[in-house]
């Protein structure tokens, strides 16, 4: 659950803290015309909430990048999505929260609240962006089952042709989540997961810039791996 506490800045993992500088002209544009909370700052690897968690609010990401996550019962994790800058994470079909949800690396978040929507009914514009946000979270979970079917190589180039369109960059990415991220969000070990990167590399598709910088090289060639 979002915590609105004031502290000082630290470098390792700690609760969120308030975010003072995000205007609240802001605000009002973020999630027009849901009600929004103040905007936290939460550090590496801090919960946004936890898995069973009663849903209160949605969550739109403000900067930085958050993960989904569920511990499945031999302890081995199982990553469910990547939720970017511009995305809305904890939207759910149920009363509680499905998987937990954490900050990959210092993350600004700002709650969409639940329980001012009955006021605002009815609002076309409101029922527009429920709309949007269930059919976004419906096509990401169809596309992480599809991906789920491929070959280690081709599942990278698929995760890297999702990030490419949800970044709009074309050139280069940041890659902000670890490679264990992303090797448990695909379903493959880390060393798998390095291993196609480095075939990718390997047929002049990608370049890798630096361990999170990735040098898009030809598109097309990814196109094709992953149809």
């Amino acid at each position: 659950m979002l915590t609105q506490r004031t502290q000082t800045r630290r470098t390792s993992p700690g609760p969120p803290v308030r975010d003072s500088k995000v205007q609240s002209q802001s605000l009002i544009e973020i999630a027009r015309p849901w009600p929004v909370g103040p905007v936290v700052l939460f550090k590496r690897n801090a919960p946004i909430y936890r898995e069973n968690q009663s849903v209160t609010a949605c969550y739109r990401v403000i900067s930085g990048a958050v993960r989904t996550q569920k511990i499945l019962a031999d302890g081995r994790r199982q990553i469910a999505a990547f939720y970017l800058p511009g995305d809305t994470v904890g939207i759910e079909f149920g009363k509680h929260h499905l998987f937990s949800a954490e900050a990959i690396v210092e993350t600004k978040i700002v709650a969409l609240k639940y329980d001012s929507i009955d006021a605002l009914r009815p609002d076309l514009r409101l029922e527009q962006e429920m709309l949007r946000l269930v059919g976004q979270e419906l096509k990401r979970m169809h596309n992480h089952i599809m991906v789920l079917g491929k070959t280690a190589q081709e599942c990278v180039a698929s995760f890297l042709l999702d990030m490419v369109e949800r970044s709009g960059h074309e050139g280069e990415l940041l890659l902000l989540m670890p490679r264990q991220d992303i090797a448990d969000y695909l379903g493959l070990s880390m060393e798998t997961v390095s291993r196609a990167f480095t075939q990718l590399t390997d047929h002049s598709a990608i370049e890798l810039a630096t361990s999170k910088r990735v040098v898009i090289r030809h598109l097309d060639v990814l196109s094709q791996m992953n149809d």
